[in-house]
This record gives C-alpha cells, structure tokens and sequence, in this order.
C-alpha cells in the first residue's frame, strides 16, 4: 500500500512539473499578452507600434513587388465580380 501512494505522489508530481514547462507556460504568454492589450497603456503602445510601421510602409518606394501587385488586383477583381453576382 506504501508503495501505491508513493509512486501516486510521484506521479502526481511529475504530471504538475510537465504541465507547467509546456502548456502552463504558453498560457502564461498568452495572459501576458491580454494583459497588455487590456490596459490603456497597451492598446496605446500597440497603436504607436502600427503607425511607426505604416511610416515606414510609406517611405518605401515600393512596398509590393510586381507580382504580389498582380495576385492581389486579380484576387480583388475576382472577389468585386463575386459580389456583382451576388446582387
């Protein structure tokens, strides 16, 4: 019976220290990361961080290369001709 509850406990234990390396901490990255788009200052600095890039987006000469500009106007012309249909 000793050993029953010994190798329970040390199961137990394992189970609880495996948890917490793998899945325990991503939802620990997750929480972190909802807590900083849930306060004020979070949603702020998200917002400063998405203009700096789109600053940076438009100094660029070009921000699509030529083929990326042509699957993208071809993919809109095929969603606009959807939509036509739809009506």
């Amino acid at each position: 019976m000793k050993q029953f509850i010994y190798k329970t406990i040390i199961i137990l234990i394992a189970t609880v220290v495996l948890f917490e390396f793998t899945i325990g901490n991503k939802i620990s990255q997750i929480y972190e990361k909802v807590d900083v788009i849930s306060t004020k200052e979070g949603r702020k600095d998200s917002v400063d961080k998405i203009r700096e890039e789109l600053r940076r987006a438009v100094k660029k000469e070009r921000y699509l290369s030529q083929e990326d500009a042509k699957l993208i106007k071809d993919f809109l012309k095929k969603i606009g001709k959807e939509l036509d249909e739809a009506k």
